[in-house]
């Protein structure tokens, strides 16, 4: 299992460096659309643009550096967020708005791969107790996240989403280059919002299973959560009550910048 992180921004500052143990690497996947049977009757005509849920009221255009030439102003932004020490400690600064949008899309996902990830891994060791079919997520392993989650909490919602709404033709684009030129970024922000708030919130011990060299959850329910909710569920009870509490700030501030008068 392995690392995760940033945005959601920093959703995942939390949740990101996260899975310091978990997920298998592996490449970014995209949805491979069916191919209809040459016997099967056409399909009803559909619209040529996919509905928006969340259109995001971007104001006027303001000028924006290109997407592969954004990192030094993104950086500059955030620092206006975060210490310099905190931002060198916790974020990569490299491809900065892709990572975020990467890890934005795959939360929701079983797999989250790490080679995209915004934010730097917990540090080790994982913490486990017992052995076999004993084995639980020890009650230290909570501390490693903890700097994470103070880092989130440090933030101020509304001035982080005065960045996003700043830059987001750059995350629209990013969007698109990922493979969905249909897609609307923001909607699947709102949609990985939800899925980590959906996390359950497991008190006691978490039960481990190891059938090859990465442990995974012991209770399959748990283990076939998205990557995202399994984050939470890791980083335990009292991180995730903070994180979600955040969560929800940055849900409400997203939303509320919600275009009224017209749907791009």
């Amino acid at each position: 299992m392995q690392r995760t992180a940033w945005w959601v921004l920093l959703v995942v500052i939390l949740g990101s460096g996260a899975a310091a143990y978990y997920y298998w690497q592996q490449g970014l996947r995209q949805p491979v659309p069916p191919q209809p049977s040459k016997a099967a009757a056409p399909a009803p005509p559909v619209s040529a643009e996919p509905a928006i849920r969340y259109p995001l009221d971007t104001g006027p255009a303001q000028p924006l550096p290109a997407l592969g030439e954004s990192d030094a102003a993104m950086w500059e932004a955030l620092a206006g967020l975060l210490d310099k020490k905190s931002l060198t400690q916790f974020f990569y600064p490299d491809l900065m708005i892709r990572r975020i949008v990467a890890t934005v899309d795959n939360l929701p996902r079983k797999k989250a791969p790490m080679r995209m990830m915004p934010v730097k891994p917990v540090p080790p060791p994982f913490a486990r107790l017992g052995t076999g079919d004993n084995t639980v997520i020890g009650p230290g392993n909570a501390a490693r996240y903890a700097a994470y989650v103070r880092v989130a909490q440090a933030v101020n919602a509304t001035k982080l989403i005065d960045v996003y709404v700043r830059f987001y033709p750059l995350f629209q684009r990013a969007y698109e280059e990922l493979g969905y030129p249909k897609g609307y970024f923001n909607d699947r922000l709102v949609e990985t919002l939800d899925d980590l708030l959906a996390a359950p919130d497991i008190k006691g011990a978490i039960k481990l299973t190891q059938p090859k060299v990465m442990y995974e959850y012991a209770d399959s329910a748990l283990e076939a959560r998205s990557a995202g909710q399994k984050i939470m569920i890791r980083m335990g009870s009292e991180n995730a009550a903070k994180v979600k509490a955040w969560l929800r700030e940055i849900r409400q501030e997203v939303t509320r910048r919600e275009l009224k008068s017209k749907r791009p």
